[in-house]
């Protein structure tokens, strides 16, 4: 198929012109490794054969940064390489981002594109376990904190090839109620917890974030493919206790949002997600 979108380096494509600063750079690829555009100029380290960032990613960055659009405090549970959290960067451009991982592969691989981007003086890394209560110990609480939980039990899939991959996958450091406990934890009053879940797995999801505290305010689903029902729930969520005690009845929550789908029925992109990407600062998809 013929290319309809700029390569990782064209600075326009068809009068879309890549937003936001031009990184420094100045940080080199090691063997194994690749550097991929992110969101507007800004790339990201991964390796080739590892866990690499997808659309659970997108999404969940996309979706906290529209509920909570004025963050200056963030933290992402289990951050990989680092996608969810520069991309939030970029999209609250005042914010600090603090960001917990428990491997120190994906944790290397942040810091590079961290250095790369130029955000060092306010994404900051940590090594460490997201269910640790003394994380985050004499930090303020953060106005918005994202996670993309792995989805299933160890016992209940295959773990993935390369083993970067397994903790993303399978449960193996943590499930997605502790996400929603850590968030319950270190949310400022006020503040959005914001995570990604299969959408056959709703249930689970929002079981998991009343069992925290929290209250789902919004949902939106993600669908692959038209006419295939696997895809993905995005949720924001709130403390229940800086809330009025008949909110959830008065405001009818969560808000159920209008479906967006990724793929057409003849595998092109649709709409809905090609706008999502646009305001992420990726190119056009269309």
């Amino acid at each position: 198929m013929p290319r309809r979108s700029p390569p990782d380096d064209a600075p326009s494509f068809k009068g879309w012109t890549r937003p936001g600063p031009v990184p420094p750079g100045g940080v080199d690829l090691e063997p194994g490794e690749t550097l991929d555009g992110l969101c507007g100029h800004w790339r990201i380290f991964q390796l080739k054969k590892g866990n690499r960032f997808s659309t659970d990613d997108l999404v969940t960055a996309w979706y906290g940064t529209t509920w909570c659009p004025r963050a200056s405090r963030i933290a992402d549970l289990g951050s990989g390489v680092g996608s969810v959290a520069l991309l939030a960067a970029w999209r609250c451009p005042g914010a600090v981002v603090h960001t917990v991982e428990a491997q120190e592969e994906s944790l290397r691989l942040a810091r590079k594109s961290i250095r790369y981007n130029g955000q060092g003086d306010r994404v900051l890394p940590q090594l460490g376990d997201l269910r640790d209560p003394a994380l985050f110990s004499g930090e303020a609480p953060f106005d918005l904190m994202t996670g993309t939980p792995p989805y299933w039990p160890e016992r209940d899939r295959l773990p993935a090839a390369h083993p970067q991959s397994v903790p993303a996958r399978l449960e193996v450091r943590g499930s997605i109620a502790d996400y929603a406990q850590a968030a319950a934890r270190h949310l400022a009053p006020g503040g959005i917890f914001a995570c990604v879940f299969p959408n056959d797995q709703r249930v689970r999801a929002l079981g998991a974030i009343q069992d925290a505290g929290l209250l789902c305010l919004h949902r939106r689903e993600f669908v692959f493919k038209d006419g295939e029902p696997y895809g993905l729930d995005v949720f924001a969520a709130a403390r229940r206790q800086d809330l009025p005690q008949d909110f959830e009845a008065s405001a009818q929550c969560p808000e159920v949002e209008a479906p967006i789908l990724i793929r057409r029925a003849d595998g092109s992109v649709d709409p809905g997600i090609a706008r999502v990407r646009l305001a992420l600062g990726f190119p056009p998809g269309l």
